[in-house]
């Protein structure tokens, strides 16, 4: 059954599926979520949710999110540990207030990728510490 047309490219070619898995995946996190149901264009491929599959579609997506951001929250406070950093050091480090460090590792902020990437590189190359102490 045609619902209306594709909202991306206009084609008459929308039909409704139901309870089908869709995978959803976010930073190497990724998820089934079952029994969703909508409509979907024959022509470009593009998919409507009806609107409790798209809340539970939205849902998977923030919970891979926080799984993301938790995992991510670890590997900074393992790295600074490992480099015998305390965190108001590793925040002088990166540029960051002196309760930057202790925020992003309580998870009540998110860490720039620009410090997320320089303490991966020191994770991997701890002797270029030196380097970036010398002020």
């Amino acid at each position: 059954m045609n619902r209306h047309a594709c909202t991306n490219c206009g084609s008459k070619g929308v039909a409704r599926f139901q309870n089908e898995t869709f995978r959803i995946s976010h930073r190497g996190l990724a998820a089934g979520v079952a029994r969703l149901s909508g409509w979907r264009c024959a022509s470009c491929g593009e998919v409507e949710f009806e609107p409790a599959s798209a809340k539970r579609y939205a849902a998977a997506g923030d919970k891979l999110v926080l799984q993301a951001r938790a995992a991510e929250r670890e590997e900074i406070r393992r790295i600074r540990r490992k480099l015998g950093l305390s965190q108001a050091r590793a925040a002088k480090l990166t540029g960051g207030g002196h309760n930057a460090f202790s925020r992003y590792e309580r998870g009540e902020a998110v860490a720039m990728p620009a410090v997320v990437n320089l303490f991966r590189l020191l994770d991997k190359h701890p002797d270029l510490l030196k380097e970036l102490r010398a002020e």
